[in-house]
Formats: C-alpha cells, structure tokens, sequence
C-alpha cells in the first residue's frame, strides 16, 4: 500500500486529505483486530496492551489533549521509528513480545488515541 504526504492531490479536484486519513485510520483499525486476536494467550495480549499504553502516553505527550484525526494521521508516518525505542525501554522482564510487534503495537495505540480526537466519528 503506497502512503502519500498529508497534503497529496486525490487526482480529482480534491485535497487527498480525507483519503488520507480513511487510509491511516484502515491501519489503525488493523492494528486493533490484531490485538484483539492475540487475547487468547493472556501473558503476551497484557504484554502487548502494556506497550500500547506505552505509546499511547508518547501520543499525549506530543498532541496533547485536543487534537484532529489530521494532525493524529500526520505522526503516523515514521512513528514505528521513535516507538521502537519506547517499546524496547518498557519490555517486561520475562518478555513474550518483542520488536517484532512495533507495527501492531503502534497500529493499536494509534486507533486508541484516535477516539480522543475533536472530529472523531466511529
């Protein structure tokens, strides 16, 4: 799946812009199915809710409390990159996750911190 910037024409007259954030938020929603499968070994989906709770705190700190799925949807790119880092400062001691599981940690996180923004519609 190609991600274009932001700002990317849709090819018709339009911004790209609510492309955009349909196409983030389909990631979002991904990485919250795939936790959602995961709960089925208890240890590891605690494990992996922990970490989304990790992120998540990263997300407040850098959008705050009032923020639109836009400005959510452009800290998505390159955001594997610094969660990677969080991630492997918060791996509990006796880990049954690892970094393999940046992408549906930060997918997960994602589609949590994007219920809390002023123009979100389920």
């Amino acid at each position: 799946m190609s991600r274009c910037p932001l700002r990317c024409g849709d090819g018709n007259g339009g911004d790209g812009v609510g492309t955009v954030i349909d196409s983030a938020r389909q990631h979002w929603e991904d990485g919250r199915r795939r936790l959602a499968a995961e709960a089925g070994e208890s240890v590891r989906y605690a494990q992996l809710y922990g970490l989304v709770d990790v992120v998540v705190a990263e997300l407040r700190r850098l959008l705050g409390q009032r923020y639109t799925l836009t400005e959510l949807a452009a800290r998505h790119p390159g955001a594997e990159d610094w969660a990677r880092d969080l991630i492997e400062d918060a791996l509990p001691p006796e880990p049954r996750v690892g970094i393999r599981d940046v992408p549906l940690v930060v997918d997960a996180a994602f589609n949590v911190y994007a219920r809390g923004a002023t123009d979100y519609q389920p």
